[in-house]
């Protein structure tokens, strides 16, 4: 099966037009046409050697023997065999220039590239026009970089499912992923005819298991009706698995049959007996069906009449109120070549996967991905090395979201013919660590408290030991993901940052510290809160300065404070009381604005009466010196706020103010403290003063 779904539908066309020649044909010449065009290349290929041994003294009549020779190797993959043959027909004067073009495709199968490149550039030199030169030259260079610089995927034969014949299309049979079908020519089938194809016995569906060891068991074949005695197999199951769709060839020895798609539905541990859905008729190919999760869009490959050339990806819908398939409708050609498309797979609806020998590749066929864009599907890339090889690639199919899976090839090292191979993606590995530091000492913060949250909502957390250290492993810190990490500790602000590994390619290990802001020492000043003169209302200015005040109440939601304002001197002891009490509610409002519980505000004006250095009334002073007395700073009055049930009301409290007539005071002890800045807790920039109000 594999064989007869895979080959350059070029190759039939190419020998049917020779076999037109005006040659006086003899006998077994004929005989030889006949079963080629019948498809069985097999017994074909010994009549053509048959005949180039009876042909005597007519030298272009047996050079175009030599190349129906290496057309029938090709058929059926004999790749080795094939390059050797189309190098004799050319050697023998055989005129047609697709001879060059199937050799330099030989040769790029058979992993030579830097030779089939000679061979490609030659034939465009012959056929310019032709894109399969250009397709075959650019393959060469790709296919060499691609090996160069493989992709992260693991590639295991699966050695207990394969035989030394044909095994490939593997399907998942279960929703639990330990349960496969696939394709097999291995001995033992229903059939006991050979196919006159492959020369190779008839493919049945066979079925395997995984068990707790993951260990294959020995497969075995489903009986009638689901296998028949001609081929059966390339399959695809409904998202319920109790619908199967599958590739039925029947062989007729005496005219051209091509294959069909037939669907079967389960019956306990048996299948129904299986109907014909007739997209076309017998004398096309209809082959590789895949239902879609929705069960509405049935792909399949295709050579029936409207398409692009060779074998196409083509799809219909069910109609459920006629209980019938619709007409099928061609992919088109951002996925269709001039070559052949088969083997189509659906991921999620959302992305197809197909093999080609059209598109650019690295030999034989290659598996792409095409994504659905407006209701079109396109973006074509291929899949690279090493899911692709130089030999055929084909029927991928995915473990759910998972990158696991397995696939067809027929690559170097495997058993035979076509093997089954499971892919999958290592890990990169990656780790997070980091110390809980205490900001102003610098010493590690032990019992603190670092959580992290992954993207989808995944939280862990882990308390720092004696050292403040902690630590996230390679289970939960993981590639393609985003982390949000809060460190907290008790009578400490919170300190938070953000880590990602999305986009890195190799393993890391992360280290992320935190700073932790104590709140037993004084008031914290806050970046600096501009008005204009004698003015309350805030500029734009502030406002972006306070709203580092307001991510670290959101930072610390347990939080309540008390705002503070402050004036100089200059002016009136009233006066300065009453712009402070204004200036404090404007900044409450403001919080409010954004949404800040007012259960957490607490506010009062206190005008001139906190001094921070020598600057009383009547006392010369810079304009520097005036200005440290002219703040806004908060302080921690909470560290166990809860909310109450429901959405609180926004509205702000009362400001409270000191006495007009308290005495000023000059708090030498809170000039001595490190004062405590918001503006370094929030790393912001402080913002250049613009002018000097009190």
């Amino acid at each position: 099966m594999v064989k007869n779904l895979s080959h350059s539908f070029f190759t039939l066309i190419t020998a049917l037009l020779i076999s037109g020649v005006a040659f006086a044909q003899p006998k077994k010449v004929k005989e030889a046409d006949r079963l080629y065009n019948n498809k069985e290349y097999y017994e074909a290929l010994e009549a053509y050697g048959k005949a180039r041994e009876s042909v005597r003294g007519n030298k272009a009549l047996k050079a175009e023997l030599t190349y129906k020779q290496a057309l029938c190797y090709m058929a059926f993959n004999d790749a080795k065999k094939a390059e050797t043959w189309f190098a004799k027909a050319i050697k023998a004067k055989y005129q047609n220039p697709e001879a060059t073009l199937y050799m330099a495709d030989m040769m790029r199968i058979n992993g030579k590239y830097d030779e089939a490149l000679t061979e490609y550039e030659n034939y465009i030199k012959v056929k310019p026009d032709d894109p399969r030169g250009a397709v075959g030259k650019e393959s060469c260079k790709l296919a060499v970089k691609w090996k160069e610089n493989p992709t992260r995927h693991e590639i295991t034969n699966v050695r207990d499912l394969n035989s030394k014949f044909d095994d490939f299309s593997p399907m998942y049979a279960r929703k639990n992923f330990k349960e496969l079908i696939f394709t097999s020519s291995r001995e033992g089938s229903m059939g006991n005819g050979q196919d006159g194809w492959t020369g190779e016995a008839f493919s049945d569906i066979y079925f395997a298991s995984l068990d707790r060891n993951g260990k294959w068991s020995t497969p075995v074949s489903f009986k009638e009706p689901l296998n028949s005695k001609y081929n059966d197999g390339a399959t695809s199951m409904n998202r319920k698995y109790s619908i199967m769709f599958f590739t039925r060839c029947e062989y007729d020895k005496n005219k051209v049959k091509g294959c069909q798609i037939f669907t079967t539905r389960k019956k306990g541990n048996t299948w129904d007996e299986p109907v014909l859905i007739p997209f076309a008729a017998d004398t096309f190919t209809v082959g590789h069906p895949w239902i879609s999760d929705d069960d509405e869009t049935l792909l399949f490959a295709s050579d029936m009449p409207g398409g692009m050339g060779g074998r196409d990806i083509w799809m219909a819908k069910y109609d459920k109120k006629s209980k019938s398939w619709g007409n099928p409708v061609n992919l088109g050609p951002q996925v269709n070549t001039a070559g052949d498309e088969l083997y189509p797979t659906l991921r999620d609806d959302s992305t197809l996967y197909f093999s080609s020998n059209g598109h650019v590749g690295m030999g034989g066929l290659d598996m792409f991905e095409a994504k659905l864009v407006n209701g079109k599907w396109g973006s074509v890339s291929n899949l690279k090395y090493p899911l692709n090889s130089a030999s055929d690639d084909f029927g991928i199919i995915f473990e759910g979201k998972k990158e696991h899976g397995y696939f067809s090839s027929s690559r170097e090292g495997g058993r035979g013919g076509a093997d089954i191979y499971e892919f999958k993606v290592p890990p990169i590995l990656f780790t997070i660590t980091g110390i809980v530091y205490d900001f102003d000492t610098k010493q590690p913060v032990e019992n603190a408290k670092v959580v992290m949250t992954d993207k989808d909502g995944m939280t862990y957390e882990i308390i720092t030991d004696k050292t403040g250290s902690y630590y996230f492993d390679e289970t939960k810190f993981v590639e393609d993901n985003t982390y949000n990490l809060v460190a907290s500790a008790d009578q400490y602000l919170n300190d938070k940052g953000t880590e990602t590994t999305e986009g890195e390619t190799e393993g890391k290990d992360f280290k992320k510290d935190f700073y932790l802001k104590t709140t037993k020492k004084g008031p914290i000043k806050l970046p600096e809160i501009l008005y204009d003169l004698n003015s309350a209302a805030l500029r734009p200015e502030s406002k972006d300065s306070l709203n580092g005040l307001i991510q670290t109440l959101r930072d610390n939601p347990n939080i309540t404070i008390e705002l503070m304002s402050h004036t100089d001197s200059r002016g009136s002891a009233k006066s300065n009381i009453d712009l402070s009490q204004r200036r404090a509610q404007s900044v409450v409002n403001y919080l409010i604005e954004q949404k800040i519980d007012p259960s957490r505000l607490a506010a009062k004006g206190y005008g001139e009466t906190r001094l921070l250095n020598k600057c009383k009334d009547g006392v010369k002073c810079s304009e520097e010196e005036h200005q440290v007395n002219r703040r806004t700073e908060f302080k921690i009055t909470g560290t166990n706020f809860v909310p109450k049930e429901g959405s609180p009301e926004f509205v702000a409290p009362k400001i409270e103010t000191v006495d007009e007539d308290e005495e000023i005071q000059i708090d030498v002890e809170e000039i001595k403290r490190d004062n405590i800045d918001l503006e370094k807790i929030e790393q912001e920039k402080k913002p250049e003063e613009t002018e000097q109000p009190k």
